[in-house]
């Protein structure tokens, strides 16, 4: 395990060359680190102005499996064929030439960085498969449906002719001067299709149209197709998605305005810039690519995210437990403690002073506990998922007690640490253990019958090679592997956006300290992930009553505990329908709550952001949708009236507890170490 300063990769600054920037082009071989070293004053003083220098990561040399090539000569500016130089006037000749030579350098140093990354893969085993996500049987079944049903295809080719008819028709009109409706437009949200030239431009307005009436009917002919399993249906409609997504004209650059007008602008200078980003992140993915999603220097964990003042007063092998410093003179008697998802760090409760819960819950009068995962190693590989109920919310839980000196405390469980949290209270409700006076649930799900799109990736086959990945890495899955798979399910907003900034338009991703938490994963033990997978996700026994935990069978219907269930309209992950679902098992009093956005944004919305909605209703009829209904819906934060519901239950006000002068020492400063151990 490594300090945060210390486990991460740099990623350098940079900004346009100046015109007396003549350094070579990387060759085959070169590192990026030693080709930027090359840079002249001039190139750096132009650094993008609203981040600070950064230093290049240091990369361990790699062991070469043969000696890089040699280094390529850089090629002599050549006019274009046709093209008679003595006709271009020497403005003409200079901007031609630096196009040229840019173009060139940027080829360079894609090849560069390309040869470098199959010398530092060349003695790793072959990871390619040609399934990885194995769609193959359930993509042979759906189109053998298809196949078994000619009169349907029939129609849908005929269909497909007709729109491409009508968006012919519709750009001829165009030419000759008529205003035309477009055949059709962009999804709510899409964000690809942004640059007015898009519209504007008859030739990309032509091609945007093709691009979304040929994915729009691929992926409608597979979402009508009847007969078929709907796990297989969904896992094919997921794929299909992910490969128009893929091939959408916005991700190249002969098909997209934006990155075209950029590089003339820029005379190829922006493709260079690209090119270079594209080095840099394979280095810092250690020869697999690695996109940069933000400006992953210009944030320190406990510097400028993860700030609330307080202590570490507990630990233990999973977790680290955080009391925050009181900001009023008196608090509610019973403290608040918070198990946030141990799949991410903590502090997605705390970015900044603005926007962080754990602040503001202070503010309210709470006494607030959270616990920080660890981000285990090979030593922890054989956790258990009894192991983080026993040491996470039941040693937890006790330590909150002994250091506020009360017998029982409110809970918070966010995504799979409420799901953590609602099986330890069933556990707790089969021994008559009553310390925990409430639970708050944030996009938390017990019943997995109809989770999110992780659920299509918990399937037998994908969980052997996730197995076997474990096992190569001692045990434990990297971070990076739980951070890839979460960009997948939102592959528009978290690969190919970024692709298109980084690459094609050669601009450095803006600082964002939400996408610099998304990065920051943990590694999964072995025993407790593939526990988690297969009991929750693959056979939903909670939901069932078929969980079984110490030799105890849980029932959620046997918890009485007053609960409040927190859902976003949004949440793919999560979605509103599957945790609605799980709010119905338990036996208490449950309170549900719909707030508008997704998985994140739907739970971090400070009141003085005055941005979103949510929605309520007293009732808990069959459905969602019945729900939905009946609710009423209030602008702005839900935080008010969720805490509303706490204090109710928080008890009466007593003298505010300093971190540091309770019966448990304080152990080092909060955040504490834990969260900055990087995978």
């Amino acid at each position: 395990m490594s300090d945060q300063s210390a486990g991460k990769s740099k990623r350098s600054g940079k900004g346009r060359k100046s015109k007396a920037d003549e350094a070579q082009p990387k060759s085959v071989g070169t590192k990026p680190a030693e080709a930027k070293a090359k840079k002249s004053a001039a190139a750096k003083s132009s650094a993008k102005a609203e981040a600070p220098k950064k230093k290049a990561a240091k990369t361990p040399e790699p062991q070469a499996a043969a000696p890089p090539p040699p280094r390529p000569e850089a090629p002599k500016f050549q006019a274009p064929p046709g093209l008679d130089p003595s006709s271009l006037t020497a403005e003409q000749r200079a901007a031609l030439e630096k196009l040229s030579t840019n173009l060139a350098r940027a080829a360079l140093t894609a090849q560069g960085a390309i040869a470098e990354a199959a010398l530092r893969n060349a003695d790793r085993p072959a990871a390619l498969s040609p399934d990885p996500m194995h769609v193959g049987p359930a993509l042979t079944d759906v189109m053998g449906r298809l196949a078994a049903q000619p009169d349907r295809l029939v129609r849908a080719q005929a269909d497909l002719f007709q729109r491409y008819m009508e968006l012919w028709q519709s750009a001829a009109r165009r030419a000759m001067g008529e205003t035309v409706d477009p055949v059709v437009t962009p999804a709510k949200g899409d964000k690809r299709f942004a640059d007015p030239d898009w519209s504007e431009n008859p030739v990309f307005d032509v091609i945007k149209q093709s691009y979304l009436v040929t994915s729009n009917w691929l992926n409608g002919l597979v979402s009508d197709v009847n007969d078929v399993e709907p796990m297989t249906k969904r896992r094919v409609e997921f794929f299909m998605k992910m490969l128009t997504d893929a091939f959408s004209p916005s991700n190249f650059l002969v098909s997209n305005p934006a990155a075209l007008r950029e590089a003339m602008a820029t005379h190829g200078e922006s493709l260079l810039r690209g090119m270079e980003n594209f080095a840099e992140d394979l280095d810092r993915g250690g020869g697999k690519l690695a996109i940069s999603q933000t400006d992953y220097e210009m944030f320190k964990i406990g510097e400028n995210v993860a700030t609330a003042p307080g202590k570490v007063v507990f630990q233990n092998d999973v977790l680290q437990l955080l009391q925050f410093n009181p900001t009023t003179p008196q608090v509610h008697q019973i403290p608040l403690l918070i198990f946030p998802p141990w799949i991410n760090k903590f502090y997605i409760l705390d970015l900044r002073p603005e926007n962080s819960m754990i602040r503001w819950l202070c503010d309210q009068g709470i006494t607030v506990f959270v616990a920080s995962w660890v981000n285990p190693d090979v030593e922890l590989a054989t956790k258990t998922f009894e192991d983080y109920m026993r040491e996470g919310i039941y040693e937890a839980s006790a330590a909150v007690m002994k250091q506020a000196d009360v017998d029982r405390v409110n809970t918070v469980g966010y995504c799979i640490g409420g799901t953590l949290l609602s099986a330890t209270l069933a556990h707790m409700a089969a021994r008559g253990d009553t310390r925990i006076n409430s639970a708050t649930f944030f996009a938390a799900q017990q019943d997995f019958a109809e989770a999110g799109d992780l659920l299509l990736f918990t399937n037998e086959e994908w969980l052997k090679d996730l197995e076997q990945r474990m096992d190569a890495g001692g045990g434990v899955l990297p971070g990076k592997d739980m951070a890839d798979t979460f960009n997948v399910l939102r592959s528009n907003d978290l690969i190919w956006s970024f692709f298109v900034n980084n690459y094609l338009m050669g601009k450095e991703p803006k600082p964002f300290d939400l996408l610099f938490w998304n990065s920051d994963q943990t590694r999964m033990p072995k025993t407790l992930h593939l526990f988690y997978l297969r009991k929750f996700y693959g056979e939903n026994a909670l939901a069932k009553g078929e969980l079984v935990l110490d030799n105890v069978r849980l029932d959620l219907g046997q918890v009485k505990t007053p609960v409040y269930v927190q859902s976003s309209k949004e949440d793919h992950i999560a979605p509103a329908r599957s945790v609605y679902r799980g709010a119905k098992l338990f036996g208490g009093p449950v309170t549900f709550m719909m707030s508008g956005s997704g998985h994140i944004a739907g739970v971090i919305n400070a009141p003085v952001a005055q941005k979103y909605q949510h929605w309520t209703n007293s009732e808990l009829p069959p459905t969602v949708e019945e729900w939905m209904a009946g609710a009423k819906e209030t602008p702005g934060s839900w935080w008010p009236n969720w805490a509303e519901w706490l204090k109710a239950k928080s008890g009466p006000m007593v003298p505010a507890r300093d971190p540091a002068k309770g019966p448990l020492p304080p152990l080092e400063d909060a955040p504490g170490s834990y969260v900055k151990v990087v995978s």
